[in-house]
Parts: C-alpha cells; sequence; structure tokens
C-alpha cells in the first residue's frame, strides 16, 4: 500500500483547521479535491478518520492517534528539510580550516570568531600543519581552505591575498633591547636567532636573511624541532631571541617581551594568503570567502584569484 505524503499533509491539515473548507484555502486546493483525496487516504487505511458535519470535521478516536502520529513526523520532517536548505545556504554544516600562525591574535583568530558569530551551525574544524600538509589536504579534500604566509603557491588553483602582520622579535624580559618600544634591525646584528623548523619558518628567515646579512657575515640561527610556541618558551630562559608574526603576541610566555622591528622604511611585514581547490562546493566555504573578501576588500581591477597585494585590516 503506497500512501502518498501529501495526503498525510492534507488530512493533518483539516484536523488542525477543523475544517476542509480552511485546509483547502490554507493549501491553495478546491475543497472537492482535498475532500476526495482525505477519502482515498481513509480507504486506503481502511478506517474512518473524520466524523463530517456541516460545521466541519472532527476526528475519530482512530483518527485523533493516526494524525498524532503523522505530526510528529510532519514535524521530523519539517526539521530535516529546514537543517538541508540551512546547508545548502553555507547556514549549518562544516567548515575545515588550515593554518600555520598563531590563533593567539591577530587576523585569522578574528575572521573565525566573526563567520562563528554568523553562523553559529556551521561545526568549524581546524587543522595546524606545515605547508605542504595542509596544500595536500586541500587537494584531497580533507581542508576546506588554507590560510598561510609567503608567496602564491603552484599547486592550488584558487587562492586570494589576504592581510598582512607585522614582523614582531621576541626577547628575554631583561635583554637590553627590552628597553626599546621599537628596535631596530640594526640592534639585531649580533644577537643568537632561534626559529623553528616547522612553518611559518621559512619566510622569517628570508627576512631575517635580507636584514642583517653582509658579505661574509650571515646572521647566527639556531633551529629547533619545536613548535613556535616552544621557541618562545627557550627565549624566556634567555637562550636567545626569536622572529614571529604579531598574531602570536596574544599569547604571554613567562620571561618573554614582544617588540616591533623596524628600518628606515618603517615596519617590516609579511603577507597572508587564503588557498583552496576550485570545485569544492561545500557552501560554508562559499560564505567563508565571502566574510574574508568583507575584511580584505580586492583591490581595484584586482582579481581575487591572482592579486599578490598585501591588505592590513584592522583585527
Amino acid at each position: 500500500m503506497a500512501i502518498e505524503f501529501k495526503h498525510l499533509r492534507y488530512a493533518e491539515t483539516a484536523e488542525r483547521c477543523g475544517s476542509f473548507r480552511k485546509a483547502a484555502d490554507l493549501l491553495g486546493l478546491k475543497q472537492s479535491n482535498l475532500s476526495r483525496r482525505v477519502k482515498h487516504l481513509e480507504e486506503q487505511l481502511g478506517i474512518k478518520l473524520f466524523e463530517r458535519t456541516n460545521g466541519g470535521v472532527e476526528p475519530t478516536a482512530a483518527g485523533r492517534d493516526f494524525l498524532c502520529g503523522v505530526r510528529r513526523v510532519l514535524d521530523e520532517l519539517q526539521i530535516v528539510i529546514d537543517g538541508t536548505k540551512a546547508v545548502g545556504r553555507g547556514e549549518a554544516g562544516y567548515l575545515t580550516v588550515g593554518f600555520y600562525t598563531s590563533l593567539s591574535a591577530g587576523n585569522l583568530r578574528a575572521s573565525l570568531i566573526e563567520y562563528g558569530r554568523r553562523f553559529p551551525q556551521v561545526e568549524i574544524s581546524t587543522i595546524e600543519g606545515s605547508r605542504s600538509r595542509l596544500f595536500d589536504g586541500i587537494q584531497i579534500g580533507t581542508i576546506d581552505i588554507a590560510v598561510v604566509t609567503g608567496e602564491p603557491a603552484s599547486d592550488c588553483n584558487r587562492s586570494m591575498v589576504l592581510w598582512s602582520e607585522r614582523v614582531i622579535v621576541a626577547l628575554p624580559e631583561d635583554h637590553p633591547l627590552a628597553a626599546n618600544e621599537i628596535i631596530y634591525w640594526t640592534d639585531l646584528k649580533r644577537e643568537r636567532f632561534l626559529l623553528s623548523e616547522r612553518d611559518p619558518g621559512p619566510e622569517i628567515q628570508d627576512i631575517l636573511v635580507a636584514k642583517l646579512s653582509s658579505p661574509g657575515d650571515l646572521p647566527d640561527v639556531v633551529r629547533h624541532d619545536v613548535s613556535p610556541e616552544n621557541i618562545k618558551s627557550l627565549v624566556g630562559t634567555g637562550r636567545g631571541v626569536s622572529l614571529m608574526c604579531e598574531a602570536c603576541m596574544g599569547a604571554s610566555y613567562a620571561g618573554v617581551v614582544y617588540r616591533e622591528a623596524r628600518d628606515g622604511n618603517g615596519s617590516t611585514r609579511i603577507g597572508y594568503r587564503a588557498y583552496w581547490r576550485d570545485g569544492n562546493e561545500n557552501p560554508a566555504l562559499r560564505n567563508f570567502i565571502r566574510l574574508l573578501e568583507e575584511r580584505c576588500p580586492p583591490v581595484a581591477g584586482g582579481n581575487p584569484g591572482a592579486s599578490s597585494q598585501t591588505r592590513d585590516p584592522s583585527p
């Protein structure tokens, strides 16, 4: 026995309205059509659902029990339908964001907070990893979007320029330079720099070499296979100084202070880019990209997928 879903809805509406006429008006049907279809449902079930009177309809005892169950099914189905529509609009579902910067402060943290505020039904997962791991995740579909530093990658076919952040020097709190609000690169000529072998690292080292190298004289760099957070802990023990993006300043570490690095042209900055795979149809991703575009509007005449300029929105 194949019972049509719409016939169940017609009967439930009639019971709720107490009248075939009112139910037909609400559903946009002719009263005779609705009455005929409810009658057909009764014949299929082998029970009488309604007592017909001049004043309307009244469910029978069997009809009341049946329609109570129908209403539960319809309510649950509507929840499923509404949830599916929300996923289709990107208002619910899942989003996986890859990164290797700090979430203690900065624009990525602010973007995730704002996205969560706008779309509280989207479950956000984060993956912290190396640049190569994040790009592999994008290609195989385990990561929707990655936010990283550095130059455009050839293996991701969609990207957009985001913000830039100042390069910050982390110093032991008793270091002589800690008394200065601003540190110039020339002040760091003889320092030992502690850097992580993990990302972000290459971009920071490139800046360090560009600022402090001279013929026959390279910066004193010691690399550790630990996280950038543990590098700051090593700085706090007096082992050396380090460089990092300003997003890392949101977390405090014992014995560590942060100072801005400058030269004659002002702040030294490092740019960020977002990468994702063309063909990723996740609606939640589309909304996240729109949010990033709000925070980092494309330059005039620019292409979000190819622009290479940096921007500096406030977190």
